[in-house]
């Protein structure tokens, strides 16, 4: 397959809401387009609605309300096994009876292909996704790795425009989850195909995604790059799920342009840029990231606010220091220093100066 211009569409929704209870809906009002070629990743908690507007995708659900359109074709009428969509499932869903290739081959002979075109296109999947010589093994003498790939081979083998992920690294192990990761984005660059992605896996969706949407409580908090979302987070929520986060509680009292002046609760007052509140009197959540705040032996940019901590723990993490401190009312203020030869670390009960730039804060609604 060539890769697909990116100016096409592969998935629109326009106005989608699920109910399953009148009243109450599922997903609301959900708009979103999706870049063909791209990795798009719906994230969110638990019941945010990213798996229903997935399935509803699929076919095994029926919007409410709203179109879905996939490549430019209103797909509502479209029963599921004719949408032309790979699924990849966390279970896997292979045929515990077949072998690998006879799962493999099951797609295609369900199309219509015949006994060479079959053979052919088993054989270059297989090499695809690195597991040769594997045909004749039975799903139960794989490893769970090697049963993910060939779920993914089976989405794939053929050859969707688009394929669709239910948190399908949900059941390995952190280290097979971060090799699977690499192999989903190769297999996905190679064969030029469209992956919507579901996880509630921040850290998966920051590694693999071209655009995340943030979903929460049925609605898109954000969609943008990863970038974006951690380095500008829309709001509070956006802030405290992508990536760690530190938050301090204030008052605005001054807005000039785009910068706003807070007053926080200890009575300290710190300049942030202006993200998410509106006027002067607004109740406000600060964002930090923890790497961007200094500890005292870095304190060398004059550019840099100030101020006064108290140390409440301090834990080795192998690559990095984690300090716990007391900011504001904030008894969980993270600050990461890299481990670096001769680092002291700072201890309990310590006063210690910390610093970061105004320009890494970001006034969020409260």
């Amino acid at each position: 397959m060539s890769p697909a211009p990116n100016s096409i569409k592969a998935v629109t929704f326009d106005g989608v809401t699920k109910s399953y209870i009148p009243g109450r809906p599922a997903v609301y009002d959900v708009n979103m387009q999706v870049q063909a070629g791209s990795f798009f990743t719906m994230l969110g908690p638990s019941g945010s609605g990213k798996t229903t507007s997935l399935m509803m995708l699929a076919g095994f659900e029926t919007p409410t309300s709203g179109n879905i359109e996939v490549f430019g074709q209103a797909i509502q009428s479209v029963p599921p096994h004719k949408r032309d969509i790979g699924m990849v499932f966390q279970n896997y869903a292979l045929f515990p009876h077949m072998s690998v290739a006879e799962n493999l081959a099951f797609p295609l002979k369900v199309r219509g292909l015949d006994k060479a075109q079959v053979h052919d296109r088993v054989q270059r999947i297989m090499k695809t996704v690195r597991l040769e010589g594997y045909g004749d093994r039975q799903p139960s003498q794989l490893s769970g790795g090697q049963q993910q790939r060939v779920a993914l081979a089976r989405a794939l083998v053929f050859q969707p425009r688009l394929v669709l992920m239910d948190e399908p690294l949900g059941a390995l192990d952190k280290h097979l989850r971060e090799v699977m990761q690499s192999e989903i984005k190769r297999i996905a660059r190679e064969l030029a195909v469209t992956i919507i992605y579901v996880t509630h896996d921040q850290s998966e969706a920051l590694t693999m995604s071209d655009m995340i949407a943030v979903f929460n409580n049925g609605c898109i908090e954000q969609m943008a790059s990863p970038s974006e979302l951690y380095d500008w987070p829309a709001n509070s929520f956006v802030a405290g799920f992508i990536g760690e986060n530190n938050s301090l509680v204030g008052t605005i009292t001054a807005i000039k342009g785009d910068w706003a002046t807070v007053l926080l609760n200890d009575g300290t007052y710190i300049e942030a840029q202006r993200t998410a509140v509106a006027s002067v009197g607004d109740r406000t959540r600060v964002s930090i990231r923890p790497e961007r705040v200094h500890l005292e032996a870095f304190l060398n940019e004059p550019t840099l606010f100030s101020r006064r901590a108290e140390v409440l723990e301090s834990r080795f993490m192998g690559d990095v220091i984690q300090t716990r401190l007391k900011v504001a009312d904030n008894e969980n203020f993270i600050v990461k220093t890299r481990n670096t030869p001769g680092l002291a670390r700072a201890g309990q009960g310590q006063q210690v100066d910390i610093g970061w730039l105004p320009a890494d804060c970001r006034a969020l609604d409260f």
